[in-house]
């Protein structure tokens, strides 16, 4: 087993490992869960997850850094454009937000 890599003091999740925590998360609190999982012909810069709740009546695009990840020109195009349009939740989640996030999906 290979071990986790430890940057001042926390573990450093993968990128894959935290969007599994996002997705579970998501199913758990009774979302849909959508990820491109190859972005290959897709246009540049679209969130990396959309989660859906007919019950709750929400929509949320989330786009998935590292702790450290800079988001791109493009994202930053595409999540602004989001964040001006009525009824849609925008986040930009890294994993330390994971906690937290799971608590505003319960809302």
């Amino acid at each position: 087993m290979r071990a986790a890599r430890i940057v001042d003091g926390k573990p450093v999740i993968s990128e894959k490992v935290f969007q599994e925590q996002v997705r579970k998360a998501a199913l758990l609190n009774g979302y849909l869960y959508y990820h491109t999982f190859n972005a290959y012909r897709s246009p540049e810069g679209f969130p990396d997850c959309v989660m859906v709740n007919p019950k709750k009546g929400r929509l949320i695009f989330a786009e998935l850094k590292s702790e450290t990840g800079k988001v791109s020109e493009k994202q930053k195009e595409w999540l602004d454009a989001l964040k001006k349009t009525p009824c849609y939740e925008v986040y930009i989640l890294r994993p330390s937000d994971i906690d937290w996030f799971y608590s505003v999906l319960s809302r």
